[in-house]
């Protein structure tokens, strides 16, 4: 059955059909109605496949009514995550920016529309938005003469968000061309990272002191940032290029990683191979092979990867520096700079006709991780970063990190949130956490705290903390270890994306974490439960907690205060349900450990205070 034609996003009208819920759907090629392959898999998911002919542009229109929808997200929303008008400016998707997959959802949380396309390498042109004349959201997917089946994964109506990314990370994590790179146990605990704390004045004694500190801290991996090859000394990119050591700060740096690694560390470096500089020694052999300037790095240009020479001296830099520095991997920054060449023609006999800088990257980066495998001890450790975090990009890195936002912690809760939802392999790193050293102890742990759900990367000078920030310091990574089991491995749900996740839980069994960051009421429903551990991100003195009906439960409660003293232990019998007030410090913990009523079970994966 159609429904009639309408006009959506300024395209000429085309007649839609039912897909799943109240989703329409209509397929064009070069303008043509397309019949498209449409098959429910078992989990619910609707796998939807289109197969233009040869040569035709393909367009795929999503629709769906309004109902009470209040936001829209997508891999690179940043912090517009409510309802665009359809006439506002398209986004593409490559490899190395974002990914092809949105959710709208209602002001209930429930989901009205989620999908993700199985192709990440493929760029896809997508426009989005509220259709004035239809009454609906609408998304229309472009892309230019794709080569066989392009299929799009749909997500029946789910209660969240992070629910219905779930079963689309699920399906897109099966379906994958290549599995997720593996992560190393280094990769899964805390790091610390050079950037912030020193900035490019980094030197082996500086960097060896600070990864002392970070060890008794519990970080398990060091990251050299900008500031160790030459040229290193100033604010831009010039320099760029032939990424050698700056042998007055590191005389041997492949005996200061030693030392590092001594410490129980692995240890990578910072590289950004793609850019090139007319100050680099090697700009005379490079300059014809990176022809634009960078969008984001000044004073470089960005090496074309579509070149098969660029790809050889990228590779062959990565290896070398991994290689002779004994390294556990490399930070791969500027990727996305890559699309500068996205609407760039190829020069006649440039290059091996791999015209398209996505498959050209999805090339590189897959040369990059052989070439490194067997120059580690384990499996590289590959930090990506904001917007290359798409789930094409599981197989080349495991450490996804939020991209820079220096100590703006709701950015990084945001971020680091929006990397999980759909994460088909390794660990989202928060961005490097800094602070004002002169304030709080409870305003530089909120830092901390807003990337709980995430894998913290410290970048403070840890041997110039106050006492009291250090203190709690080593309290909140304790408690950051203990929850881990639920916060990070565990189902996190964050509620609505345009809410900023106000308020980031996780349940498993009878354990649950609560992670509150705005004075907010928290629901909390005590059945089944043993242990529940709410987080007080906020700057208040008390907790209001909504318990739901049922009990009679008998919980033992201990508040704890920043640096992880007891600032309150008492008895609350809880009888039916409503709101309770709590007093739990700012920057705090309230710990319940409930003695009576019905649950199940020991507490997986905790251990007491």
């Amino acid at each position: 059955m159609t429904t009639s034609a309408v006009t959506t996003a300024e395209r000429p009208p085309a007649a839609t059909t039912p897909l799943l819920d109240d989703v329409t759907l209509a397929v064009l090629a070069d303008g043509r109605p397309v019949r498209p392959h449409v098959r429910r898999r078992s989990d619910g998911v609707l796998a939807l496949s289109v197969t233009a002919p040869p040569g035709a542009a393909l367009e795929i229109r999503l629709a769906v009514p309004l109902r009470d929808a209040v936001g829209y997200w997508h891999p690179t929303c940043g912090w517009t995550r409510t309802l665009p008008p359809d006439w506002s400016a398209p986004m593409t998707t490559s490899l190395v920016r974002g990914a092809p997959a949105g959710c709208l959802y209602a002001c209930d949380g429930a989901t009205l529309l989620a999908f993700a396309a199985q192709d990440p390498v493929t760029p896809a042109r997508l426009v989005h938005g509220v259709s004035e004349a239809g009454k609906r959201f609408v998304v229309h997917l472009e892309l230019t003469a794709p080569t066989g089946p392009y299929t799009l994964f749909l997500a029946p109506r789910a209660p969240s968000p992070a629910t219905a990314l779930r079963r689309l990370r699920d399906r897109l994590t099966a379906t994958a061309a290549q599995p997720p790179l593996g992560l190393p146990p280094a990769g899964r605990g805390p790091a610390y990272s050079t950037w912030y704390a020193l900035g490019q004045d980094v030197t082996a004694d500086a960097v060896a002191h600070e990864a002392r500190l970070a060890a008794r801290l519990g970080c398990q991996l060091l990251i050299l940032d900008d500031g160790w090859q030459r040229g290193g000394r100033s604010r831009g990119y010039a320099w760029a290029g032939d990424w050698r050591t700056d042998t007055e700060k590191f005389p041997d740096l492949a005996a200061h990683v030693a030392e590092v690694r001594g410490l129980g560390m692995a240890y990578i470096a910072w590289v950004a191979p793609l850019l090139a500089g007319p100050d680099s020694p090697l700009w005379r052999d490079l300059a014809p092979l990176a022809p634009l300037p960078s969008p984001t790095a000044p004073g470089a240009h960005v090496l074309d990867p579509r070149d098969p020479r660029v790809r050889a001296h990228v590779v062959a830099t990565c290896a070398r520096l991994v290689g002779d520095h004994q390294l556990d991997g490399l930070k791969l920054d500027f990727l996305d700079d890559a699309m500068v060449y996205a609407d760039d023609a190829r020069d006649e006999g440039r290059g091996d006709g791999r015209d398209d800088v996505s498959a050209a990257m999805d090339l590189l980066l897959g040369e990059i991780r052989d070439a490194l495998t067997p120059l580690c001890r384990a499996t590289p450790l590959i930090e990506l970063r904001q917007p290359y975090l798409g789930h094409g990009m599981a197989a080349y890195g495991n450490l996804l990190r939020a991209t820079d936002c220096p100590a703006d912690a709701v950015a990084n809760r945001v971020r680091t949130v929006d990397a999980g939802l759909l994460r088909s392999g390794g660990a989202v790193h928060s961005d490097m956490l800094m602070w004002d050293p002169d304030h709080t102890p409870q305003a530089a742990l909120r830092q901390l705290l807003a990337v709980l759900h995430a894998t913290p990367q410290l970048s403070c000078r840890l041997g110039e903390l106050p006492q009291l920030h250090y203190k709690a310091l080593k309290f909140w990574l304790a408690q950051w270890a203990r929850l881990r089991p639920l916060l990070v491995e565990g189902e996190v749900e964050p509620g609505r994306p345009d809410e900023l996740y106000p308020l980031v839980r996780a349940a498993k069994a009878e354990s649950e974490a609560v992670v509150v960051h705005a004075e907010r009421t928290v629901p909390l429903d005590l059945a089944g439960r043993r242990r529940v551990d709410i987080v007080n991100a906020t700057a208040a003195e008390a907790l209001v907690l909504d318990l739901a009906d049922g009990g009679p439960y008998d919980a033992r409660c201990t508040a704890y205060d920043v640096t992880g003293e007891t600032a309150g232990e008492y008895g609350l019998d809880l009888v039916g349900g409503g709101p309770v007030k709590l007093p739990v410090p700012p920057s705090g913990l309230l710990s319940l450990r409930v003695r009576s009523g019905t649950y199940v079970g020991g507490a997986e994966g905790y251990e007491p205070l």
